[in-house]
């Protein structure tokens, strides 16, 4: 089709200056209940927020994943991780995927969602995939953030396989997986709030 539009290419990227983020300063790990609750006091006051989960990779034929094992949240200022095997922190998790009134925005979110809700039970509803809006804007396949960042910052979105492929199930999570993690939700979040679109045009599902 005529209006369809090519991303950029994997060598084109690499030659774009680094996006930067949020930093170490700007992310939140709750520990205590009272943590939790204001996290997710912060997080229910907002319209849109980033949304992404990391599980620990499996390695063996057939092992299951017993993921995800963190769920990131982020405004625009602040991200907060939320460490599952915190049992503090199901609770607000589940209110927050299952709130209608605060969208969570992030790319590729369908394994995310069947995670969550093979975990915890959780059904999410107020889901926007940022795929789906450059669909809209006539980009041929899926992006996924690093050809979204090239696109509308014209920088380069570092992703290290070997902080995908960690330990995310660890008790405590080392700075380098804390910055990969917020980011990953975080930059989501700023690509939908710099393409500055009205909520009624966006591709919102599960309302």
């Amino acid at each position: 089709m005529a209006n369809e539009i090519e991303a950029p290419t994997k060598s084109e990227m690499a030659l774009l200056e680094p996006f930067v983020g949020l930093s170490l300063a700007q992310i939140i790990v709750p520990h205590t209940k009272e943590e939790f609750a204001a996290a997710a006091s912060d997080l229910a006051r907002c319209q849109f927020i980033g949304f992404d989960t990391e599980s620990r990779p499996t390695f063996q034929k057939g092992e299951a994943s017993l993921g995800p094992h963190i769920v990131q949240f982020t405004t625009l200022e602040t991200a907060y991780i939320f460490q599952l095997h915190k049992v503090e922190s199901h609770r607000h998790v589940t209110e927050l995927m299952e709130s209608t009134k605060v969208i969570k925005v992030g790319f590729g979110l369908k394994s995310d969602k069947s995670h969550l809700r093979r975990k915890l039970g959780i059904a999410p509803r107020a889901i926007l995939d940022m795929d789906r809006v450059f669909r809209q804007q006539g980009y041929r396949k899926e992006l996924g953030v690093k050809a979204a960042v090239a696109i509308v910052f014209n920088r380069k979105f570092q992703k290290s396989k070997s902080v995908t492929m960690s330990n995310w199930s660890a008790r405590e999570l080392k700075d380098n997986q804390l910055l990969y993690a917020a980011n990953d939700a975080y930059t989501a979040l700023k690509l939908l709030s710099t393409l500055n679109k009205p909520a009624s045009v966006l591709p919102i599902t599960d309302l």
